[in-house]
């Protein structure tokens, strides 16, 4: 039989501690009481979310290629930014496709919520695709440095395949471009 209720899988949350406040994160060590009655901790990062956005036009899909601190290797992403406090993801997706590859689009539409990491993460990812986007300057805030990818559709799946997409917002971008036109 199939439970229909989640009651059973339901943690309290008894307190929560600051562990930090910061610019982008919040981390908080939390304890919990777990179904079974039992207490335990847990350690929460929160983040007011971001945006990612495939960019395309007719025969090519756009990235960023930078360093990241974190895991100290230049990754090629889809570009992506932070959720402002009191800004909603349809203009920071606007913002962000500007910023950092000095896009535009018409044809903006939001396909996917999803968590990045759940197991210790509140980081919401707001996936938009950007189609026949047209292209200026980048507008990098000033601690950006990235280089702009062309990368042509019919190269993705290779590219995928070799591991050159190492980042989870552009691997379910990637596999959304690669499905949708019929490459997979």
């Amino acid at each position: 039989m199939i439970n229909i209720s989640n009651e059973h899988l339901i943690e309290k949350t008894r307190s929560k501690e600051d562990i930090y406040d910061g610019k982008i994160i919040d981390v908080k060590k939390l304890t919990v009481e777990l179904p079974n009655g039992k207490e335990a901790h847990r350690e929460v990062v929160y983040h007011k979310g971001a945006v990612a956005v495939i960019a395309t036009d007719s025969e090519c899909m756009y990235f960023v290629k930078q360093f990241r601190i974190s895991t100290e290797e230049v990754l090629l992403e889809v570009p992506a930014g932070k959720i402002e406090i009191d800004e909603h993801p349809d203009d920071t997706v606007k913002k962000e496709l500007k910023e950092e590859i000095g896009g535009e689009s018409g044809d903006i539409k939001k396909l996917y919520e999803f968590y990045v990491s759940p197991g210790f993460s509140s980081e919401l990812i707001h996936l938009y695709e950007a189609n026949e986007v047209s292209f200026g300057d980048s507008q990098l805030e000033d601690d950006e440095f990235l280089d702009i990818v062309k990368i042509p559709l019919t190269e993705l799946k290779e590219k995928l395949h070799n591991g050159q997409f190492r980042d989870g917002k552009t691997l379910v971008a990637v596999h959304h471009v690669l499905l949708s036109r019929g490459y997979l």
